[in-house]
């Protein structure tokens, strides 16, 4: 790749100013040293505006998600890392192959640069290990005490193969309803980190591109009712928005639903109900009560499946309420989440 500047930024020492985001010279080198850097792919060697590139004839879904999470380094990952999952998975829960990513960057004036670049470059290794790149973005700069360090806006572009039908809106009476694995280790993470809370072991964040997953589960079972990520406001209210627009209910099986020994007693510490806490590596699957196993067995195949588990199943309610049978024998209501239980969590 040619550079177009001799000049070299000081990413080792150098801080953001106002005039990387100006439109010059200086804005110029940091996208040219700094993100084609890292990013580099034949689309963002356009130059341009915008991306030009050929799909195949079919549906496409596209997703955006603006990710200010606090801090912005944690254990098992980073804001950079975590944009880039975030977006593949919510293009991949609708069966769609993730193919490509755009990025904006809103930076604070004095964020140090040697800092982004580590984001930067995490981001790229999320990319590239998900063969999903970043083809185009926009880099933008506020004074000092307007930002918070580098907020981040991605956009996905996927194409769903035909035959796919899966959505919030599918969910029926009889289903299965099924999760890849522990839930809450994300939320639990960046909690811990943020109020520097020390338990015998480190608790990581499960951040991940699901797409994998996804396309080896819609192999073998096509007929996946609805996909989700529960990220913000967890199983919970990921199950209560699915609930209203299917117009069903969920009754799930408190002692079915795998969680980490560590993340229960952290949350039981913290006051949080784990059915809340967000996951970044983690999707429901609500597929016929009938293929329920084979679903099963194909997820825990995968190494981000290996802990899933049928966790409850689908029922007529015209309340459409998620309930859930407790390890007690008896039974509550799992509402929407009141208020925020952890602000800046992705």
């Amino acid at each position: 790749m040619t550079k177009r500047f001799g000049t070299r930024i000081n990413l080792r020492q150098g801080h953001v100013d106002m005039t990387h985001g100006a439109g010059g010279r200086a804005m110029a080198q940091l996208i040219d040293q700094l993100f084609v850097q890292h990013f580099d792919n034949d689309l963002l060697r356009q130059g341009n505006d915008q991306a030009l590139f050929a799909v195949d004839r079919g549906r496409l879904v596209i997703s955006t998600d603006g990710h200010v999470v606090s801090p912005l380094f944690f254990p098992g990952g980073d804001i950079g890392s975590l944009a880039v999952h975030g977006t593949i998975n919510d293009v991949a829960m609708s069966g769609a192959v993730p193919l490509y990513l755009s990025a904006g960057f809103i930076l604070e004036e004095g964020y140090p640069l040697a800092d982004l670049e580590r984001i930067v470059i995490s981001m790229a290794a999320a990319s590239k290990a998900a063969g999903v790149p970043v083809v185009t973005g926009d880099t933008k700069v506020v004074e000092k005490g307007k930002g918070d360090g580098v907020f981040i806006t991605t956009t996905g572009v996927g194409r769903v193969p035909d035959g796919l039908d899966i959505s919030g809106a599918n969910a029926k009476p009889g289903d299965a309803v099924l999760v890849n694995g522990h839930i809450g280790d994300h939320g639990v993470a960046i909690m811990s980190s943020r109020e520097n809370l020390a338990f015998e072991t480190e608790i990581v964040s499960d951040s991940a591109a699901l797409h994998g997953l996804v396309a080896t589960m819609v192999d073998a079972v096509p007929d996946i009712h609805c996909l989700r990520d529960p990220t913000r406001g967890g199983v919970a209210s990921t199950l209560n928005e699915i609930t209203q627009q299917s117009g069903v209910g969920v009754r799930l099986i408190e002692d079915q639903i795998p969680m980490r020994p560590d993340v229960e007693a952290a949350c039981e510490l913290l006051g949080l109900d784990p059915l809340y806490v967000a996951n970044e590596g983690k999707l429901i699957a609500i597929c016929p009560g009938g293929k329920a196993d084979t679903l099963l067995a194909v997820m825990q195949a995968h190494p981000l499946g290996s802990h899933a588990a049928v966790i409850g199943h689908v029922v007529e309610d015209e309340h459409a309420f998620v309930t859930m049978e407790t390890g007690f024998g008896g039974e509550r209501i799992v509402d929407w989440l009141a208020g925020e239980q952890l602000p800046r969590i992705c």
